[in-house]
């Protein structure tokens, strides 16, 4: 009986036992041995974890960002000033959607057509005074400025804003179009043009910025050059980040 209960509770002594010391349960010379059974030796669960293509690329798509004190380099380049140029352009474009792309009517609406005339090119709210005689119907009265009312017209006509002035004296009424599904997408594409050349003049900001920096090469090291570089980058893909935003909430705005 003593002995098959030690067989039972072999297995379990053999988890708990030393793996390397295996002593006899037994050492009475009137108790039989038991069988010859060695313990399992149980291994440490060591788990190699491999990389899996998708972290692989994750990984790849990845670059360490980097963050330089500008005090440090401000002999090189200002990176606030490069901050502001950036911020600049990114607050043009915000103005731009508000002025021109609002699908409500205002006598704002018409204040950034640039029309040109013999002595130059000036902003429409320089030359006529606009109101709203209703809310679809703005007008121009170039009583200021009689003879460049048919300039006005022909900017009015040329604008993206699908406008048909019409002109009695030095009046122009402007019908206002209703706001259809076309007029909608019309807008949209406009938004996109705005967006498009906010881009390039982020662009040029960068361009400049890194051309300046270039001009350092002989009084700084190359690396410090390319971390300036790579800082400049940086700062300008957060900004073009923003600027998809903008557009991103822009076109959900005019399409309801």
């Amino acid at each position: 009986m003593a002995l098959s209960h030690l067989n039972l509770l072999q297995p379990v002594l053999c988890r708990f036992l030393p793996s390397v010391v295996r002593t006899p349960l037994v050492t009475s010379s009137s108790v039989p041995s038991l069988p010859h059974a060695s313990c399992p030796t149980v291994l440490p669960n060591y788990v190699r974890h491999y990389a899996t293509k998708k972290s692989k690329a994750k990984a790849k798509g990845q670059t360490a960002k980097v963050n330089i004190n500008a005090a440090l380099v401000e002999d090189i380049i200002s990176l606030e000033e490069v901050k502001e140029d950036m911020a600049a352009v990114l607050t043009t474009l915000k103005e731009d959607f508000s002025r021109n792309l609002s699908i409500r009517t205002s006598p704002g609406a018409l204040d950034h057509i640039t029309v040109t005339t013999k002595d130059g090119k000036f902003p429409l709210n320089q030359l006529g005074q606009i109101s709203m005689k209703s809310p679809q119907i703005l007008v121009v009265n170039m009583t200021g400025f009689p003879e460049a009312t048919a300039a006005v017209t022909r900017a009015l006509q040329d604008s993206s804003m699908g406008l048909n002035p019409e002109v009695e004296g030095t009046i122009i009424r402007v019908p206002v179009p209703k706001v259809t599904r076309e007029h909608r997408e019309n807008l949209v594409k406009l938004a996109k043009q705005f967006s498009n050349k906010t881009k390039d003049s982020l662009r040029s900001v960068r361009t400049n910025a890194v051309t300046r920096v270039k001009k350092s090469k002989e009084s700084v090291s190359e690396d410090t050059i390319h971390l300036v570089e790579k800082q400049i980058q940086q700062m300008a893909d957060s900004y073009a980040a923003d600027i998809d935003k903008q557009l991103a909430t822009k076109t959900k705005e005019l399409l309801g």
